[in-house]
């Protein structure tokens, strides 16, 4: 398709190329942009900062109570002061919040779990309840069951086969699980898939407690007491309202009935804190765990299952509520049809300081700042748009709602989706579309950590040299931009990447503080501005970081997209499709050279109790021809591109409009096999994993899962899409020389 738009000439031939050019910018325009970034970090105050958390997170606020509410019109007077066309969008959502929460030692003795949370007279707000809700883990199904224990470890595909060499089955038994290794919402899944009647699930002091270091309120990490909250919808199938998937929320939406929504889970599930999983875990026999499994409790942990025997109860007022998302929009002075969209969420599970109040104050300092050069004459070129979403713990609802509601307005306006969530002090983690990474590395480039006089960049450089992996370590030397992270899901860029197709990336700050206080009663004000980020320093970077990528994609001449990034993150993505076959046929070939003689089974078995493996089906040989002829036409065109674009700083709306919807060609209107909600097929959240990503998942999760004869039309849907997204960027490099 030819769109019709008159082509702009950026003084100089090669006037987007200089390597001090901001991408996308010719050196005038860049050294411009540059002055209004100053002007941006000058106006980021972290003490407005902590004045809105404090404000923000005095109570408890999920979504539906009184406080997030008044949260949401908190934010929104706020934004419409400082010039916003600011409206709250409301959704009616279905949440179910605890009415019985019972679990009961019954067998070999008896012991009731408290489910409850301390009150400490070091943190005053864990005094303040009002409107809290206690431990539960939202979309969980109701009901009371009764049977032996059974330890899965974190509950995650490995654990159940390690089970399975035990011996051990959990049909008909609850399975108890730690928190970790995946999504909470996999636990629960996977142990109905597998036949258990019920899930707990609980925080390991190993991992998070006293095993990791002083427990709050002496140090960061989680108190004993402390339970994390958290939903269990089967997100990986899709995110949002339960009861209309794919569309709006609207009073007048068509809705599913409850018994027919895929995404509650088929078993009950309670979340308990450790001390409360100790008894429970003290009274169980069978086999030692494996080394690996043991965790940090003063006991030995034992598989069960029983004697062990549990009963669980579950109760739920499965109501309606509604969410309430904060819309601020500031219009383009030149392009008010092309939207830069910037969100993060306001709804916590209790008071909410870390997650997500501290990303929240972020926005506004950001949203402050970006109003107050509006005002001073500097507007942004394109629209911005901020959104404070609610209603993102228990699946992404509000986020994904607006999403649904407006898609085909996003779908012909959007050209970028920035979020941000919870943060904290550390290193940046850049997370995002591979078109846009190598704006995302400029920025980091151009901002200092605020605790040493160097860029954010070569910060997180140094981290990789020194914590990462070899792989990591040699390109952390090597490749001129840091590899920025796929992403998967967990929160509220999820619909606007993976349902709609628009170019997005994810924010924030972490690494050198523990997140102990997670969705538990302690996320305060106290223990975030104690522990997380005293003085709101890595806050303030933040608001200086999300603002550049607001005002860079809001100000640019030509959009800063880009795809030798992109080529050469899929490129690695083929190589760990290729490297997992061969990987399973190797260990598949070596079960069965093992099961011809146990004695080496045993000897070569990393669980030395565990006996003979289980035998699995040869995994054949798969043709990635198609994916890798796509491939290199992908890597062609973003070299040709690369050439044309530093040759020429041409730049029109056709132009534009066809980089910021370059991102919709990897994704197809059918959707992944099995969830048709997510559609992108390079990036998506693994159906084992919830948060996690999976890189071409069509492809990769038909080979994980045996499913061998799904990977060949996998294989060539993935071609397709490279394929397309190939020819955009070889239309591109042709309109930009003017040889069309």
């Amino acid at each position: 398709m030819r769109f019709l738009f008159p082509v702009l000439l950026l003084a100089g031939s090669n006037a987007l190329a200089a390597d001090d050019n901001i991408q996308g910018f010719d050196a005038a325009a860049s050294a411009d942009q540059r002055a209004i970034e100053s002007q941006l970090d000058a106006r980021i105050n972290a003490g407005e900062m902590d004045e809105w958390l404090r404000v923000m997170s005095a109570s408890p606020h999920h979504v539906g109570s009184p406080a997030s509410k008044a949260n949401a019109e908190y934010i929104a007077e706020l934004l419409e002061s400082w010039g916003y066309d600011t409206e709250i969008a409301a959704y009616e959502i279905l949440l179910p919040t605890p009415k019985v929460r019972e679990i009961e030692l019954v067998a070999p003795s008896s012991f009731s779990a408290s489910l409850t949370e301390d009150t400490l007279a070091e943190d005053a707000s864990t005094a303040r309840r009002e409107g809290l809700l206690p431990p539960y883990n939202a979309f969980s199904r109701d009901g009371e069951v009764e049977a032996e224990l059974v330890f899965v470890n974190y509950g995650i595909p490995e654990d159940y086969e390690v089970l399975e060499r035990y011996g051990i089955d959990v049909t008909g038994k609850i399975a108890i699980a730690k928190y970790g290794r995946s999504w909470r919402g996999i636990k629960p899944k996977l142990a109905g898939e597998k036949g258990a009647i019920g899930t707990i699930i609980y925080s390991d002091p190993a991992d998070d407690g006293y095993g990791a270091g002083d427990v709050y309120p002496k140090g960061p990490f989680k108190h004993e007491s402390g339970v994390q909250r958290g939903s269990v919808m089967d997100m990986p199938t899709y995110p949002g309202d339960v009861l209309t998937p794919g569309r709006g929320a609207t009073e007048r939406a068509r809705r599913l009935d409850r018994e027919d929504a895929p995404t509650i889970t088929e078993i009950p599930v309670l979340p308990i804190s450790y001390r409360d999983a100790m008894p429970l875990l003290a009274a169980m026999g069978g086999e030692v765990v494996p080394r690996e499994w043991q965790g940090g409790l003063p006991i030995t942990y034992h598989l069960g299952p029983g004697p062990a025997r549990v009963r669980m109860k579950a109760e739920f007022d499965w109501g309606m509520v509604t969410a309430y998302n904060v819309i601020a929009r500031l219009d383009g002075s030149r392009y008010p049809d092309e939207w830069v969209i910037r969100g993060n969420h306001h709804d916590g599970w209790n008071h909410g300081a870390a997650d997500p109040l501290s990303g929240q104050v972020a926005l506004l300092a950001e949203a402050k700042a970006v109003a107050e050069l509006a005002k001073a004459g500097q507007r942004p070129l394109r629209t911005v748009i901020y959104g404070a979403w609610d209603a993102e713990e228990p699946g992404l609802i509000g986020s994904t709602e607006w999403a649904e509601h407006h898609a085909d307005e996003l779908r012909e306006h959007a050209v970028a989706y920035l979020n941000t969530d919870g943060s904290s002090r550390g290193f940046l983690s850049l997370g995002g579309s591979h078109v846009l990474e190598r704006y995302l590395n400029q920025i980091a480039e151009e901002v200092n950590d605020p605790r040493s006089d160097i860029s954010l960049k070569q910060r997180a450089r140094a981290n990789r040299l020194v914590n990462g992996d070899p792989k990591v370590q040699a390109e952390a030397k090597q490749r001129a931009d840091l590899r920025i992270n796929p992403l998967g899901s967990g929160s509220d860029y999820t619909p606007f990447l993976q349902h709609l197709g628009i170019a997005s990336v994810n924010l924030a700050f972490g690494g050198e503080a523990s997140d102990g206080s997670y969705h538990t009663l302690y996320d305060t004000y106290e223990h975030f501005t104690k522990f997380r980020d005293p003085g709101l320093l890595y806050g303030a970077t933040l608001a200086k970081v999300a603002g550049r990528a607001t005002l860079r994609l809001a100000n640019a001449p030509r959009l800063p997209f880009e795809f030798t990034g992109l080529a050469d993150n899929i490129s690695l993505y083929v190589e760990e499709l290729e490297e997992l076959a061969d990987a399973m046929r190797e260990s598949t070939e070596t079960t069965r050279l093992m099961l011809e003689d146990g004695t080496y089974a045993a000897a070569m078995n990393p669980y030395k109790s565990l006996g003979v493996p289980i035998a699995k089906a040869p995994v054949p040989h798969f043709s990635f021809a198609p994916l890798k002829n796509a491939l290199d036409r992908l890597e062609a065109a973003a070299a040709e591109f690369d050439t044309s674009a530093a040759a020429s700083g041409a730049t029109s709306e056709e132009i534009n409009q066809l980089l910021y919807t370059s991102e919709r060609l990897l994704t197809r209107d059918e959707g992944l096999d099995g969830r048709p909600w997510y559609k992108h097929h390079i990036y998506a959240p693994g159906f084992y994993t919830g948060y996690g990503v999976k890189t071409i998942p069509g492809v990769r999760e038909a080979i994980e899962q045996r499913e061998y004869d799904k990977v060949a039309p996998q294989i060539e849907i993935a071609a397709n899409v490279l394929d397309d997204m190939a020819e955009r960027i070889e239309l591109l490099s042709r309109t930009i020389t003017g040889e069309m």
